[in-house]
């Protein structure tokens, strides 16, 4: 029943608040808005094939977290500028002054 609260009774019928025009341009918009699967291949958004809504930003979290150990441990294994010029990959002139300890 159009209009009806079974808790309240009867109720006014509510005036729409948009005019049909801006009606019909919302309808056309949500009709050729992208399903999730475009949105998903596009990286607008995330797909959590079956992860708890409560645990997705866990899981965000957690992938960057091990994403800046990840990059952590490749800075600290990189060769000094010193190495470089010594394997004749930069010119002493490109390397960078050495940090004062």
């Amino acid at each position: 029943m159009k209009g009806f609260n079974i808790r309240k009774g009867p109720q006014p019928n509510r005036q729409q608040s948009l005019d049909q025009g801006t009606l019909e341009k919302l309808e056309k918009r949500i009709s050729e808005r992208p399903d999730k699967k475009d949105l998903v291949d596009r990286n607008i958004l995330k797909d959590d094939k079956g992860i708890a809504p409560a645990l997705v930003q866990a899981k965000i979290q957690l992938q960057r977290s091990q994403l800046e150990d990840k990059l952590d441990h490749a800075l600290q294994q990189r060769p000094k500028p010193e190495e470089l010029v010594k394997d004749g990959i930069l010119h002493a002139d490109e390397a960078p002054p050495a940090a004062a300890s």
